[in-house]
């Protein structure tokens, strides 16, 4: 054995191993997030894959994704794996796994202490409640929380474990703040679209300056003021994103004069920063059609991606959910169909206040050929009832309520039905989020249901739900509270 491979040799980390073992060096350090370390693996090999198990003792319990690397240097190739999901101010074990062809190796125990979180921005008040039911268990995860504070230097995008407990932040509010399949997170901060990686380092930042700069070198007739409430990542790289944009309208029925009237545009965003495919409200829609007055007229607040390579555009101060030509880029941008009061299918039972009014957070829960599963989140601002009445609107006028629902839509057919509802006894004014869990519960977050915070609750998805699992906020508002597997993708976290 030559002398150099000796030194590595003795330098490496005592562990296990097996096979043709050249072992790799490992270190454990701090990164600039306290609650974040960085594990590297200095190794030798080809096609190496390893990944961390930690916790707080020796039985670990909890494990990040999988990652590959291959040496490319004759000097060899560090691998960092950071690691994230640990409370603040503990200690931690940890012990990487690696495996190459025609070896692997086992690393020995080390430790790492987490630091505090900021003094400056402290931590959102939770409160959990689980069930007491026997047989009912919360489905395994954690929660991630977009949050709206009431003080704005609470901290706002959080996750935290089923008991309450931060384990993950961003000093950014992000609103969302969402998973990627890369195991990045991005956020819309307004003037920014941001990716960042577990330590809260920016991977790629697009500026409202940067996406107007394309709009207009590219022909498009208007410009946004920032960027509104969502953003969905394409696997070509691409960021579709809602903006929100103003016009001018004279003499509106209602509205004499000049009105600046607040619409949305869509825009597909490549990785070079350029728009290259675009959709304005504007161009298909009546400003006219104003459910909640002017000048914000349409207020939208979901994008999602459907099978057929189309868009829904959850369009709040419509109380419409569009489908929107989008063919991956090469659609026409028409209006496909509208779902809701006064859209383009019929509700099966005919009630009208069985729509969803100021929605929220529609997600596909599966398609089967022409049918397509939402689940959505049902404010209820100004629910029709049979008397054609609008909620709230008078003393004499219904009350509002909140809900969450489950819809099936047949665009065969044009037909929409409600296949499942629960009513948590309160209006919910503004906000919300709703999705289905791996056991078969539904998630749901009402963003106004406490004079001073929101309350997310599993329940079954049952005739009469039952409460599985109860988070309460206290001086911030959640606009999205989301149960994801783990925060790395392809790895769920057991309690």
């Amino acid at each position: 054995m030559c002398l150099s491979a000796c030194i590595l040799f003795a330098l490496a980390s005592v562990g296990c191993g097996s096979g043709n073992f050249t072992p790799p060096i490992t270190a454990v350090s701090a990164t600039s997030h306290p609650l974040v370390a960085r594990y590297s693996i200095r190794h030798f090999h080809q096609g190496l894959t390893a990944w961390v198990e930690f916790g707080t003792d020796t039985s670990y319990g909890r494990q990040t994704s999988v990652m590959t690397n291959s040496v490319t240097t004759p000097g060899g190739q560090a691998l960092n794996i950071l690691v994230a999901g640990m409370i603040p101010q503990a200690t931690y074990h940890m012990r990487a796994h690696v495996e190459w062809a025609g070896g692997s190796f086992v690393d020995q125990d080390q430790t790492f202490t987490t630091g505090a979180l900021p003094t400056s921005q402290p931590p959102p008040q939770v409160q959990i409640t689980s069930s007491i039911v026997p047989g009912l268990a919360p489905s395994p995860g954690i929660e991630l929380l977009s949050l709206v504070p009431t003080n704005p230097n609470t901290l706002a995008s959080v996750a935290t474990d089923l008991q309450g407990n931060i384990i993950w932040y961003y000093p950014s509010s992000g609103t969302p703040v969402k998973l990627l399949q890369n195991g990045h997170f991005i956020l819309n901060l307004a003037a920014h679209l941001r990716e960042i990686d577990l330590a809260g380092n920016t991977i790629r930042d697009i500026s409202v300056a940067q996406v107007n700069h394309s709009l207009q070198t590219n022909g498009f007739s208007y410009v946004i003021i920032n960027f509104s409430h969502d953003v969905l990542v394409q696997p070509n790289g691409h960021w579709i994103t809602i903006g929100q944009v103003s016009k001018d309208f004279t003499d509106l029925p209602g509205y004499p004069g000049t009105t600046s009237v607040l619409g949305d545009v869509v825009v597909d965003i490549d990785p070079n920063g350029n728009v290259v495919w675009g959709w304005s409200a504007f161009d298909y829609l009546d400003v006219n059609r104003h459910l909640q007055g002017l000048p914000d007229w349409t207020h939208s607040n979901a994008l999602v991606y459907t099978a057929d390579g189309n868009l829904l555009l959850s369009m709040r101060h419509q109380s419409w959910i569009l489908k929107l030509d989008y063919a991956d880029g090469t659609g026409s941008g028409n209006v496909l169909w509208k779902l809701g009061e006064e859209g383009n299918f019929a509700l099966s039972g005919g009630d009208p206040s069985q729509w969803f009014y100021g929605q929220h957070d529609p997600n596909i829960v599966s398609t089967n050929g022409s049918e397509t599963t939402l689940a959505i989140y049902d404010d209820g601002n100004y629910r029709i009832d049979t008397d054609n009445v609008a909620c709230g609107t008078s003393s004499s006028a219904p009350a509002c309520y909140s809900r969450a629902t489950i819809f099936q839509v047949d665009e065969s057919t044009n037909t929409a039905s409600l296949l499942w509802q629960d009513l948590p006894g309160f209006y919910s004014i503004w906000g919300g989020s709703i999705g289905i869990l791996s056991n078969g519960d539904v998630e749901y977050d009402s963003s106004a249901a406490n004079p001073d915070g929101s309350q997310i609750m599993e329940v079954t998805q049952t005739g009469s739900p039952q409460i599985v699992w109860q988070m309460n906020t206290t001086g911030s508002y959640a606009y999205r509270g989301q149960r994801i597997p783990s925060l790395y993708p392809g790895v769920t976290w057991q309690q």
